[in-house]
């Protein structure tokens, strides 16, 4: 068969472009409104020569830490050429990333349906319907990725993935990504330079961000990831084994993962330490009494850890700074982590961790919350 001529090649899809163009725009625009958030210093009597800052990621337009990846996800699809005009954006998600990915999907004017276990809570799946999303619910949490991508298929839509590209979606050099900007917040500090950032993961990207950043600007700055109950990230760290897999999905939503995600790259990561779920929720009502505002539970696990990180710093006589995020607001766990009767009835007795904390945090006492956490092992 004789090749086509160059003057006899079709012409491209100019409206396609263009529309990517127009797509593209819209994105810079939200994150050039909202892509900086305050890095705030909470005090604490108790601990002399430490300082905790915890990046306010609460405030984005969706309400949490999300917002930053959803839009790198979608910019993703769009620049590979995955998302054109009218395609139905497709997500496996625990709740937070949905609603993110919910609110670009309805700025784009792009259908979009989430995969999510039938025990999300409520008040996220209204926000994703407030934007115009649709739910589709599974039983089990390992299930919601074959879901995800048969919805992807039925409907000829393009599966975001967030566990597969979250941590390829960001520039994990810098542009405006979650690390450098805590690090720029941090240059008129006392310690410039944190000794640890504290991260928790569910996808793993945030952390994969982090841990690629500090090497790039060769930063003394060490990352601690911290784990949940029913998760397996803390297995896959500490064996190598990236095929471990759990039954039961996280109880502290958006976090803690029944698989090794493949945004999760241990090699970046300096140290893992993996907590009671009970210590997570009690982290985040200690926390929220003393900001004066309620946040979530991934937060509390957050708060935790570094707690626990600065509790170890005392015990070596060291000062220094101590980063983490504040990943979203309380107000979605109104019915559930805020509710006594809910936590009664899922066998949460959180004040045994409350007490340690609060006693850490006024008096810089370490053993009662170092001793709660050994004898829950």
């Amino acid at each position: 068969m004789k090749p086509l001529s160059p003057e006899c090649l079709p012409l491209p899809d100019c409206a396609e472009r263009a529309w990517a163009r127009d797509a593209v725009n819209l994105l810079e625009g939200d994150a050039r409104r909202s892509a900086d958030t305050h890095l705030i210093n909470p005090v604490f009597p108790g601990l002399s020569g430490i300082s905790f800052y915890l990046k306010d990621e609460s405030t984005h337009p969706t309400g949490s830490l999300k917002h930053r990846l959803a839009r790198s996800l979608v910019l993703y699809g769009i620049c590979n050429g995955l998302i054109r005009q009218g395609t139905t954006l497709v997500e496996a998600s625990s709740g937070s990333t949905a609603v993110s990915e919910a609110y670009f999907a309805h700025l784009l004017d792009l259908p979009f349906v989430a995969v999510m276990t039938k025990d999300t809570s409520r008040q996220k799946v209204a926000e994703i319907e407030r934007f115009g999303g649709k739910c589709h619910f599974v039983d089990r949490a390992c299930e919601i990725y074959d879901a995800a991508r048969t919805v992807a298929a039925e409907t000829g839509g393009h599966y975001l993935d967030q566990f597969t590209y979250a941590e390829r979606a960001t520039d994990w050099r810098g542009n405006n990504n979650i690390a450098e900007s805590i690090f720029k917040q941090m240059e008129r500090e006392v310690h410039p330079v944190p000794e640890w950032v504290v991260m928790c993961a569910g996808t793993g990207g945030t952390s994969a961000t982090i841990g690629r950043y500090l090497r790039y600007r060769s930063l003394h700055t060490r990352l601690c990831v911290v784990d949940v109950e029913n998760s397996v990230f803390y297995d896959g760290f500490r064996t190598g084994d990236r095929n471990k897999t759990c039954e039961k999905g996280s109880r502290i939503e958006g976090i803690g993962r029944p698989r090794v995600e493949p945004s999760f790259l241990p090699s970046v990561i300096d140290h893992m330490i993996k907590i009671p779920d009970a210590a997570s929720l009690a982290a985040m009502h200690v926390l929220s009494e003393r900001i004066f505002r309620r946040v979530g539970g991934s937060t509390g696990t957050n708060f935790f850890g570094l707690c626990w990180v600065a509790g170890q710093m005392m015990r070596e006589k060291r000062d220094g700074s101590l980063v983490s995020v504040i990943c979203d607001s309380g107000a979605r766990y109104e019915d559930t982590y805020y509710n006594a009767d809910w936590l009664a009835r899922n066998e949460f007795d959180i004040e045994p961790y409350r007490e340690a904390l609060n006693t850490f945090l006024d008096t810089g006492d370490f053993s009662l919350l170092e001793a709660l956490v050994r004898a829950s092992k």
